[in-house]
């Protein structure tokens, strides 16, 4: 129903002189199968309402990382997937293994005021954790697909540190709230003028 949604409105729209390249997004993948038969069914009901609609467009189909198991399996996912967005919120509570809504009302503060953690991961990307797993990602993904697109999707997209850590392990774009944009603009102009002044 989704999918058809999304390629009934992109030829609708391209029929009215708008140019759109819609984006679909596979969320929540832990086997590789998965986005492979997810993908495979894209493309199908792609085909079958670009066909109806007689118009072509173009499009992606991509796969959010939001486990572990979704970045150590990169590899294998880059074979599928023209982008990968990382869901650092969910990425976050899957590495932790933690509910980010129970741990914030009630051990969280007293981990970071106690420096059982420096700074709350839900706010600041953790580096040594989700950030290995980032990076591990990036390596595989890019090693099978030199030009998949690869991005960060949340709250950790609109923080400077973490954009900071995403220009460093060299992701595409960064995605956050509308009102995080300016901050997130300012944040990765100096990730780039800093890795210049190195």
């Amino acid at each position: 129903m989704q999918i058809r949604a999304i390629f009934n409105a992109a030829c609708r729209l391209t029929k009215k002189g708008i140019k759109v390249l819609p984006e679909v997004e596979i969320p929540l993948v832990s086997n590789v199968n998965e986005l492979k038969k997810l993908t495979e069914r894209v493309h199908e009901i792609a085909k079958k309402i670009m066909e109806e609609e007689g118009i072509k467009i173009d499009y992606k189909v991509g796969t959010m990382l939001e486990l572990p198991s979704a970045c150590l399996i990169a590899d294998e996912l880059a074979r599928y997937a023209e982008f990968f967005s990382f869901g650092t919120n969910d990425l976050t509570q899957t590495t932790y293994g933690l509910s980010r809504d129970d741990a914030e009302a009630k051990f969280l503060p007293y981990y970071i005021s106690n420096k059982i953690l420096n700074e709350d991961p839900f706010i600041v990307l953790d580096r040594d954790g989700v950030g290995t797993l980032m990076k591990i990602a990036v390596e595989k993904g890019r090693k099978v697909n030199r030009e998949i697109l690869i991005g960060i999707c949340g709250e950790h997209g609109g923080e400077p540190n973490s954009i900071e850590f995403c220009h460093e392990i060299g992701l595409d774009y960064v995605s956050c709230s509308p009102f995080r944009v300016p901050v997130a603009r300012l944040a990765a102009a100096h990730a780039v003028l800093k890795e210049r002044i190195k």
